[in-house]
């Protein structure tokens, strides 16, 4: 884990605020689909991969959560006109593309626990789209983010601890520590 240059946070903890650390995270989800379009398709033109997409968004539960996250960047919403699934909260066609996006295959990366996958997937979820998500959620999302990378996996009282001491009032500072501490067993964080 490192420092981001332009927030300080451990990236990409300081999205969806910090570009760099936004840009991290659709990083996430963009190496997937490249990996992904390389291997099915030995690469292709950026206008070939709207039809690439569409098929994707067909066929959701055949596919890895980070090609159709990156599927749903290519599409926009015919609804609000924003990139498809990421549209504002009330939005009838994002909210349920939003929803449908969890059918998608979750396969753990190799030296992680099992369960890390999900749970990487769903705080990249909210820190993507954050609309209508409680600020408190977005925050222990966000800052729970460089750990999952790291390949760490809190415990069910762990995170339920880690949820207390925001629903406590603890600051960010605060969060992060604890975690840190708890599910890495990092003092000096």
């Amino acid at each position: 884990m490192r420092r981001c240059e332009g927030c300080g946070e451990w990236e990409p903890a300081g999205a969806p605020d910090c570009g760099r650390c936004a840009a991290a995270v659709d990083e996430i989800v963009e190496a997937g689909w490249r990996e992904f379009v390389d291997r099915e398709f030995g690469g292709v033109a950026a206008e070939e991969e709207r039809a690439i997409a569409e098929m994707v968004v067909d066929e959701i539960d055949r596919h890895p959560w980070r090609v159709v996250d990156a599927a749903y960047d290519r599409l926009t919403c015919g609804e609000c006109g924003s990139t498809l699934s990421r549209g504002p909260a009330g939005c009838s066609t994002c909210d349920r593309a939003h929803g449908y996006r969890y059918a998608a295959v979750e396969v753990d990366r190799p030296g992680v626990p099992p369960g890390n996958e999900h749970a990487l997937r769903v705080n990249v979820s909210v820190v993507r789209r954050p609309y209508g998500i409680s600020a408190r959620e977005v925050l222990g999302r966000r800052l729970s983010l460089p750990i999952l990378l790291d390949g760490h996996l809190p415990t069910t009282a762990q995170a339920q601890a880690a949820r207390a001491v925001l629903n406590k009032g603890g600051t960010a500072e605060e969060y992060a520590e604890f975690v840190h501490r708890e599910w890495r067993g990092d003092v000096s964080a």
